[in-house]
């Protein structure tokens, strides 16, 4: 059973403040008990979920128009710190569980970060061609699976001049909780999308890329590679820089589907780099056009 607690209902103005007594209770099962995969709800896309991490990342997409369902805070932090303040203030019609801090790391498994996790609304994802048709600049990812490396790539992408990114079926979805919180909230502030399953990637999906004027560059280690300085990069109209999975890359199909190799030079013997940190090389040199 879930009790009200009295002091901690008194927290500014919220009225549906609720004290954790028991790890059990239904409520807290999106919480503690439900994976990843449960939460996403691939049959009925309708009623999915996700778990933002931390007042920040909670705020960002709060901002961005999902929609909250509950809130699961550290009890310090919920009378002390004015940005988690702020969040349940902006939550006030949502049921607001709370604990100490010790309960809510038995509870969830982890430490959270910032004390405070967020249960939210999906959204349905628009389509390759209406989230691209009007950008200059896109990221594709292809098959990359680690969520901390999708989400510090949507950092620089919001951060370095990318206008959408795309993700190949392969790739972690980039609202599960790590992804969200790696990317510091900018999953919610940068336009994105998967290639639909009804459009075969690399084959049907390059050609809708190439329909919307998009001259395509696979970051991959070739002989045939041109330098990430090389100017012609930097004149196309619209480009789509394309990174492949940890370890083995991109797909030789892609690979060769692409108008541009791509290397980024290195030294001291190194031959290539994790695929965040090449994005981020990437999305800097390639980011804005120089007409």
């Amino acid at each position: 059973m879930i009790m009200d607690n009295t002091e901690t209902a008194n927290i500014r103005l919220l009225q549906n403040v609720k004290e954790i007594t028991d790890f059990d209770a239904s409520e807290l099962d999106v919480y503690a008990r439900l994976t990843e995969a449960q939460l996403l709800n691939k049959d009925h896309p309708e009623k999915g979920l996700f778990i933002a991490e931390s007042p920040k990342v909670i705020i960002r997409a709060l901002d961005g128009g999902y929609e909250p369902v509950s809130v699961l805070v550290e009890k310090k932090q919920a009378l002390e710190d004015a940005e988690t303040i702020a969040v349940l203030e902006r939550c006030a019609n949502v049921p607001v569980y709370t604990a100490e801090f010790a309960v809510l790391t038995k509870l969830t498994g982890f430490k959270l970060t910032r004390g405070m996790l967020c249960v939210m609304k999906r959204r349905n994802l628009p389509g390759l061609r209406e989230i691209c048709a009007s950008c200059g600049r896109i990221a594709v990812l292809e098959n990359v699976m680690n969520p901390t490396n999708v989400g510090a790539i949507f950092r620089s992408a919001a951060a370095l001049h990318m206008d959408a990114v795309v993700l190949t079926g392969g790739c972690s979805n980039p609202l599960y909780r790590r992804a969200s919180r790696v990317s510091m909230g900018t999953v919610f502030q940068i336009p994105w999308t998967f290639v639909d399953r009804s459009v075969s990637w690399p084959k049907e999906g390059m050609h809708i890329l190439r329909e919307l004027g998009f001259k395509t560059a696979a970051m991959a280690l070739k002989e045939n590679s041109v330098s990430i300085a090389d100017p012609k990069l930097a004149k196309e109209e619209k480009l789509a820089v394309i990174l492949g999975t940890e370890g083995d890359g991109l797909q030789a199909e892609t690979i060769a589907a692409c108008d541009y190799t791509v290397m980024i030079p290195m030294s001291h013997g190194v031959d290539s780099l994790n695929v965040a940190a090449a994005s981020a090389v990437a999305f800097w040199q390639l980011g804005m056009k120089n007409c």
